[in-house]
């Protein structure tokens, strides 16, 4: 099971609320996606802009200067997407562990609009560290120790600086991303223990906030994606964004149910509209779910269900088949 890998099920049970044909729209919002330069971060930030939110899209990949993973996506890029599918994208190169440069964000942010709607910590860094399957005695521990910096500490600086502005008007919504919902993690072992522990500590913060956020009208919640075709991903296959399917000969199941990661960027931002929020507050959700619940598809027209998959076809060793499934 790949990195980045999981839907699962929801904490809370909710009422079908599809929104499709709504008139809701995140016009005037101002979002923030901390870790927007690839991956779900950028699928989450083209999400709102298609919504038409303004969005600050934050990551250390710039045009100028690479981040360690030396990947050609840069924060410029993603901004660019984002302003191309209706928004705003304005993009902002910051190291989330430097709390310094998370400071300054903020603050433009606030001379810049007065108001923050919308925060998506959604930065990881991570893939490079993992040492599948190893026990936490063998783990590489600096890089074992960096993973949780990465995964835990960005998100609480972030929160830090950012939830001052956030909180000044009810109806704010924090996001915070990660692999794998409370339920599921807290039953599975998670490649490793440093890896298990960053993405259980995430689940724990978007709970955590969300009751600090309560009084103030606003909401926090956890989210994964499911089986992401990220770039590294598709990399990975040796497949495309446009011939993902061609994956088989790889992987029979990633060719079967496999999303965008457009597709969770619409969870985020259906859950930004949805006028029901605060009843999901402290809740974690993936995005095959939401997507029963609001209506939205992924870029081909399809709902990929993959939590059920997982669990009714991958797990039991059935051959891939995604009829039913997406």
């Amino acid at each position: 099971m790949p990195p980045g890998f999981g839907v699962l099920s929801a904490a809370m049970s909710h009422p079908a609320r599809n929104l499709c044909g709504m008139n809701n729209s995140l016009e005037g919002k101002i979002a923030l996606v901390a870790g927007a330069t690839r991956g779900a971060g950028r699928g989450i930030a083209v999400a709102l802009g298609e919504a038409g939110a303004t969005v600050y899209c934050t990551g250390r990949s710039s045009r100028a200067r690479r981040s360690e993973y030396d990947r050609p996506e840069t924060v410029e890029e993603t901004a660019e997407l984002v302003t191309a599918a209706s928004g705003r994208g304005i993009p902002v190169v910051v190291d989330h562990l430097q709390a310094d440069q998370v400071a300054a964000l903020i603050q433009r942010i606030d001379e810049e609009t007065g108001r923050l709607d919308v925060l998506v910590n959604d930065v990881w860094g991570g893939e490079n560290l993992i040492e599948w399957d190893t026990p936490v005695w063998e783990h590489n521990l600096d890089g074992g120790l960096r993973m949780l910096r990465l995964a835990v500490d960005t998100h609480l600086i972030t929160s830090h600086f950012a939830l001052p502005i956030l909180t000044r008007s009810p109806g704010g919504l924090v996001v915070e991303m990660t692999d794998g919902t409370r339920e599921y993690n807290a039953e599975h072992y998670r490649l490793n223990a440093f890896y298990d522990l960053a993405k259980a500590s995430v689940l724990r913060l978007a709970f955590s906030q969300g009751h600090e956020l309560d009084a103030y009208g606003c909401t926090a919640v956890a989210l994964t994606p499911g089986w992401l075709r990220s770039e590294m991903m598709l990399e990975h296959f040796g497949v495309t964004e446009e011939n993902w399917r061609d994956a088989d000969a790889a992987d029979g199941h990633f060719a079967a149910i496999s999303e965008s990661p457009r597709f969770v960027g619409r969870a985020v931002a259906a859950l930004a509209m949805d006028p029901h929020l605060r009843s999901r507050n402290g809740g974690s959700y993936s995005s095959g779910e939401l997507a029963k619940e609001y209506g939205f598809t992924d870029v081909d027209g399809s709902q990929p269900d993959c939590w059920r998959y997982l669990v009714e076809v991958q797990d039991p060793g059935l051959p891939a088949d995604a009829t039913g499934y997406r």
